[in-house]
């Protein structure tokens, strides 16, 4: 965390400090909690993982209102289980945000009052139990993609959550595609339910990536401070080589006039998803915004008691130690 120089700082101190960060991020090393650090790479850190911790608090909602409903008591299981995982998720990640010198109390506020953001992705609503494999499918499909990079990513305590969650997330992506397998086996309603399911999650999951890069003001910087490992449309790309066969092996057709495989290039070309319904989302008129902060923001509000009780108990656990 950033050194106070006061007014007793040799000359030239910060500009040391500053040699021996750099030095360190050339050389790939990780940057610690102890670690001096530029005041704007620690804003962005905080930025991007509070948005991250968020996301996974945020995103257990669209698969959560399927628990209930789940069609078997295994399915119920498993979907109890991943719901549980995402919590998981977020307290790796908002712990990871603390190393940085910021508070999870505060930084829930800032969500709840509209101060942060989470994934675009789940403000889009789950309207049939094929969503929940969709969802397991492709957004932590695109998940995987953009966040295997991050265990390498320059900030230590974000790097080492990274590793459990992507292992984790590679589990969901495996469910959801065994549900997706197994509903494509059964009637023609569920084959058309999961297609159904495809063609509303196909774009919204290609912009979890984030816009394209040449509209994307902070890529360049993330990335000279090994924070962010590629770019966005890089990710994109391999998301789409990556889901492509997949699809095919399902029996589903993704929803794209313009997916090709282009033998020159060795990617598959694909159509540009609706930058202005992305910017519309993020700015909080998406179909689920409202619904989504305000759920949450009443279960911050019915957990206080919690917390209080919580923190009392510590309290007095450290004071009977001392």
């Amino acid at each position: 965390m950033n050194a106070d120089h006061g007014p007793g700082s040799a000359p030239g101190a910060d500009e040391a400090l500053q040699a021996e960060f750099d030095a360190r991020i050339a050389a790939n090393q990780r940057v610690e909690p102890r670690d001096w650090m530029p005041e704007a790479y620690r804003r962005t850190l905080v930025r991007q993982v509070s948005q991250h911790a968020h996301s996974e608090i945020i995103g257990m909602q669209p698969e959560g209102d399927w628990i209930a409903s789940a069609p078997s008591l295994r399915r119920k299981a498993i979907l109890l289980a991943k719901v549980q995982d995402e919590a998981g998720h977020g307290l790796y990640l908002y712990a990871a945000a603390e190393t940085l010198g910021v508070d999870r109390d505060d930084l829930t506020e800032r969500l709840i009052e509209g101060r942060q953001k989470y994934s675009s992705i789940f403000n889009y609503p789950s309207l049939s139990y094929a969503d929940v494999g969709v969802i397991g499918w492709l957004v932590d499909g695109a998940a995987i993609c953009n966040q295997v990079p991050l265990c390498r990513t320059s900030f230590g305590p974000y790097a080492r959550a990274m590793v459990r969650i992507c292992k984790e997330e590679s589990f969901h992506q495996r469910q959801g595609y065994e549900l997706l397998m197994r509903m494509m086996e059964g009637t023609e309603g569920q084959r058309r339910m999961v297609q159904d399911a495809v063609d509303r999650w196909w774009w919204p999951s290609l912009m979890m990536f984030g816009p394209p890069d040449a509209e994307s003001p902070n890529t360049q910087q993330s990335m000279t401070w090994g924070i962010k490992i590629d770019t966005n449309d890089d990710l994109r790309q391999r998301f789409v080589d990556m889901t492509v066969p997949q699809a095919e092996r399902l029996g589903v057709t993704l929803p794209d006039p313009d997916l090709v495989w282009n033998a020159e290039r060795g990617h598959h070309d694909f159509g540009t998803p609706d930058w202005d319904e992305l910017k519309q989302v993020i700015k909080g008129d998406g179909p689920k915004n409202a619904e989504r902060v305000s759920r949450r923001r009443a279960a911050h509000e019915k957990g206080a008691w919690v917390r209080e009780a919580a923190t009392a108990y510590a309290r007095k656990q450290q004071e009977a130690t001392v």
